[in-house]
């Protein structure tokens, strides 16, 4: 998967304290205004003078849901055989008159804003309002001033000051996005590394293909029932775009026949670059291979807040797509040091959380890759020696931590090697959890086990652990395994965890846990039993084109989606928001999932493995699917 947020280069901060559900508005100013929170500016950031004032600026200002709770039972009631509301979605305007902001604050909202020149437009879901207007009108309508900022040899606009706005206004919002604009998204997709040197063979499943999916995880039987997605869109929310002609290449490469008009393209807020496109190119040839005659819609966002916000509510509220994946993720650890750096909002995960909710009850699946930095989610990104405080702490991943979407966890197949170079033999016998420890003894006899290697090499695998910003959800609580853990010691922190040093010799070590587990579901996602991957030039489709072999949890949450459509149109129906359901399914004595449950250093993340008897781990979730099995569950 891809982080939409680069945090690599900070200079010395101070201490770091993971956010817990902030309250969506601080700190009253007056009876007539109050601060909202917003994304402001990085606070070592240097200011070279205001923003021009005829300057176009676009933001979101994000109301909280109506009626919540009585939102999550109804969705609850959705995925739930028997009840009133089994499988009866709503339409995008039920949703909205029933749970979006209360209309008169909108037009409270919409009025002031427009008294200033700024044009304000409610989105379908109803409580999201875009907004657009000159830096003036900003300064103005939310008593800031729009400054020219620099920071890690960026140039971006950001706010002085706190925007406030009437109170009667302000305290039904959620959060700005989009006063500052500082982002660069970087591709964070797994290629594979050669391992070969002189004398070195690897052997296994080098290069996967759909149809060795397809063979792994059972899907064959509903083929030969004659489902193949028809009927069906898979949505793809992506922050790059992509050859569309690479994927129908693929496919035909595959020997799949597909609609040749099967792709649509949708760039939201005038769509993005190509910094990425792999990842938007393996979505779709992925999902698409799994589900051939399913419609295929991309929305491609900006490299922003309000970009990735606005593709996913275009996607949902478009409301065609039954399944949609998104690849993309940040560390809760990282985004709580960008919300201290005033970069990004406190509101920043719940208002893509209210989106999921939306999503759910209008009976959509969602899914999203759980990440590939193991339990070390932040790791990677911020470096071993970035001196950040928790930048090796255990995390998960954002936005895969709401309680209202799928998170897809990666494991590793069999896997062999042979080094003559170094007379040595590595063997990974059966599917386990996607951990790189067992090369550990390969890196090392190469000489990586230093520090400056450690993240980079050592920390990869499926992402997985407890969220510290949602709660466990009602459909975890109870299963065996959940909030409970097991895990395989490789690291000693030091006291504020911004660098480790490894042990001598792992060690096993077991605990509690609390907030939402992730992951939920986990297939193949580790590079080293990869898979292949079509691409040519960005925007030259067929210059210097070729495979390449790629890996990630950015594969399993495309995958899913394909596999979603297809069991949708094997099955005549709407399955709905997954998790409830599957949770449902592990407990049961013909579960169609597979808990990879052995204990110890042969089945683990990074640190997380399973435990013996349980359902649920947080290296690898409920396990793998009987793809058959499921579909036959979810009928």
């Amino acid at each position: 998967m891809k982080p939409w947020k680069k945090a690599a280069g900070f200079a010395v901060m101070s201490s770091m304290v993971l956010f817990n559900a902030l309250p969506a508005v601080t700190n009253a100013q007056s009876v007539s205004s109050v601060k909202v929170q917003q994304a402001g500016n990085p606070a070592n950031a240097q200011v070279f003078g205001n923003l021009p004032g005829d300057t176009q600026v676009q933001i979101n200002l994000v109301f909280k849901l109506q009626n919540k709770d009585k939102l999550a039972r109804f969705i609850q009631d959705t995925t739930t055989p028997g009840t009133k509301d089994y499988r009866k979605y709503l339409s995008v305007s039920n949703f909205s008159q029933n749970y979006g902001a209360n209309p008169e604050a909108v037009k409270q909202l919409t009025n002031y804003l427009q008294s200033f020149g700024i044009k304000a437009t409610l989105q379908s879901n109803g409580f999201i309002v875009a907004a657009t207007g000159t830096a003036d009108a900003f300064n103005k309508a939310f008593n800031v001033q729009l400054v020219k900022e620099s920071y890690n040899g960026k140039v971006f606009h950001g706010t002085k000051g706190s925007p406030t706005l009437p109170a009667d206004i302000g305290n039904q919002l959620l959060c700005i996005l989009g006063l500052s604009d500082y982002s660069s998204f970087t591709s964070h997709a797994v290629k594979q590394t050669p391992l070969l040197e002189n004398g070195t063979v690897p052997n296994g499943p080098l290069s996967l293909s759909p149809k060795d999916l397809a063979n792994q995880y059972h899907v064959n039987p509903l083929y030969d029932k004659g489902a193949t997605g028809k009927g069906q869109t898979i949505g793809i929310v992506t922050l790059a775009d992509f050859n569309t002609e690479d994927a129908y290449t693929f496919w035909s490469k595959a020997g799949i026949p597909v609609n040749p008009n099967r792709i649509t393209k949708t760039n939201v807020d005038g769509g993005s670059g190509w910094d990425g496109y792999d990842e938007t190119t393996l979505d779709v040839e992925q999902s698409g291979a799994l589900a051939p005659d399913a419609d295929i819609h991309v929305f491609v966002g900006p490299n922003s807040d309000t970009g990735f916000v606005d593709a996913f509510s275009s996607a949902i509220d478009e409301n065609k797509a039954q399944q949609i994946s998104v690849s993309w993720g940040e560390s809760e650890t990282v985004v709580d040091l960008l919300t201290q750096l005033k970069w990004e909002s406190p509101g920043y995960a719940e208002a893509f959380n209210q989106l999921f909710m939306q999503a759910a009850a209008q009976g959509i699946s969602t899914f999203a890759a759980a990440g590939d930095e193991g339990a070390h989610d932040a790791a990677r990104q911020l470096g071993n020696d970035s001196g950040l405080p928790n930048a090796t702490s255990l995390s998960v991943d954002e936005p895969a931590d709401s309680p209202y979407i799928t998170a897809a966890g990666g494991t590793t197949l069999p896997f062999t090697l042979h080094s003559s170079l170094y007379n040595m033999d590595i063997t990974n016998e059966k599917e386990r959890a996607w951990g790189w420890d067992y090369l550990f003894p390969y890196f090392n006899a190469r000489g990586l086990d230093t520090p400056s290697n450690w993240t980079s090499r050592y920390m990869a695998g499926g992402g997985g652990g407890f969220s510290q910003v949602f709660a466990t959800p009602s459909y975890q609580l109870n299963v065996p395994g959940v909030n409970t853990f097991n895990g395989v010691n490789w690291w000693t922190e030091n006291t504020d965890q911004s660098s480790v040093t490894r042990d001598a010799s792992p060690t096993l070590v077991s605990g509690t846990g609390s907030g939402r587990n992730l992951p939920d579901i986990s297939m193949a996602a580790d590079p080293y039993t990869g898979y292949a991957v079509y691409f040519s030039e960005p925007g030259a489709p067929g210059v210097d084109a070729g495979y390449a072999t790629y890996g990630g949890t950015s594969f399993v949450a495309p995958q899913l989606a394909g596999l979603s459509a297809l069991i949708n149109s094997a099955n005549g129906t709407q399955a709905g928001f997954w998790n409830p359901q599957i949770y449902r399914f592990a407990t049961q004595k013909d579960s169609p999932l597979h808990p990879l449950n052995e204990t110890g250093a042969t089945n683990d993340n990074g640190f997380y493995t399973g435990t013996p008897g349980t359902v649920y781990n947080q290296a690898t979730g409920l396990g793998t699917p009987d793809v058959a099995a499921l579909a036959d569950k979810l009928k």
